[in-house]
């Protein structure tokens, strides 16, 4: 039986409505809207409301993306959500996604791999298309994290954004997403961590979990150990620094994606995503939520070739080169309704 090639053929995003600026999370912490922009080059970040939940942005976004790529909700064969700030442990949110957006026959799963998730998406969803499983796969990354920052932790509180991107994977005729590269460092895990387990609620009611982090050890492995492996994953998808259109790492800091490029050699022409200024780090989201900006203000060429990576807690990562899929109609904005 011949073999399946798979390429993303639709993406959507789903901003929440609260626009935060450092000035405002300056209120609670000994920091200024200038260290902040200095040390990570975020501007602001978008938090959801309570009526914002996880299962409403995902489906919006899936929403968007699915029109974007011209099919019926009927047609998805499995919904697959990357998600850690889902706070059932179950049901999966990946089902009630997949009823929301109209796809009841679908499979429909939920993964952890942290800010990593998209890709890692990607590559379970170009499996099933290889497979002939299925011919259209939603991949969904979603986070709610301001319900999980310390808003009093002046070394973590300014970093996170909420949001909701998807992106479909097609069957196709020609190649759309390479082979991927992936992996973890175990004896690192800690770097990025929730505070604690949800079963100190047992005992503690005061115990909820928020994110902690080692901020200069997750700069220092990120910048110097991702290089290599974009590096590889060009050389598996058989390409090079000079056919790149585009460059999307996970938004982390900006720093981070400045020392990448340096490392990588990129062309002056290869446009690198820099959209944490404004979203600040969104974790699975930030690399959909980025492609779809560059498509839809035409920075970035559909059609074009864009080296995505990808790390976060584990601490793990991923890397693919992938098509471009055609420039959605809009870009990422603040839902409507939206409080200023």
């Amino acid at each position: 039986m011949r073999g399946v090639h798979a390429a993303i053929t639709g993406l959507g995003s789903y901003l929440p409505s609260i626009e935060v600026t450092n000035a405002m999370l300056c209120e609670k912490i000994d920091s200024s809207d200038e260290w902040i922009r200095s040390r990570t080059g975020i501007r602001t970040r978008y938090w959801a409301t309570p009526e914002e939940t996880v299962e409403h942005m995902a489906i919006e976004a899936a929403k968007d993306a699915i029109k974007h790529a011209g099919i019926t909700a009927s047609e998805v064969g499995c919904v697959v959500v990357s998600t850690v700030s889902h706070l059932r442990q179950f049901p999966s949110l990946a089902s009630g996604v997949a009823h929301g957006v109209g796809a009841d026959d679908a499979g429909a799963f939920d993964i952890s791999a942290g800010c990593a998730g998209f890709c890692y998406g990607l590559q379970l969803a170009s499996g099933m298309i290889a497979a002939q499983d299925a011919q259209h796969v939603l991949v969904i990354a979603v986070e709610r994290l301001s319900e999980l920052v310390d808003q009093e932790d002046r070394n973590t509180s300014f970093l996170f954004g909420d949001g909701a991107s998807a992106a479909v994977v097609s069957a196709s005729d020609e190649p759309g997403i390479g082979p991927v590269v992936w992996g973890s460092d175990g004896s690192q895990k800690d770097t990025i961590r929730q505070s604690v387990s949800w079963a100190d609620l047992q005992t503690d009611r005061d115990a909820w979990p928020v994110i902690t982090m080692d901020g200069r050890e997750v700069f220092r492995w990120a910048a110097y150990e991702m290089g290599p492996a974009a590096k590889k994953t060009l050389e598996r998808a058989g390409v090079t620094a000079q056919d790149l259109d585009a460059f999307i790492p996970h938004q982390a800091n900006l720093r981070i994606t400045d020392e990448l490029v340096k490392g990588l050699d990129l062309p002056e022409r290869v446009v690198v995503a820099r959209t944490i200024t404004e979203h600040g780090n969104t974790s699975a989201v930030s690399v959909p939520l980025a492609m779809h900006q560059l498509l839809a203000t035409g920075e970035a060429p559909a059609g074009g070739l864009a080296l995505l990576l990808s790390f976060g807690t584990g601490l793990v990562w991923a890397g693919q080169v992938v098509r471009l899929p055609p420039a959605p109609p809009k870009a990422p904005t603040k839902a409507e309704g939206a409080i200023a």
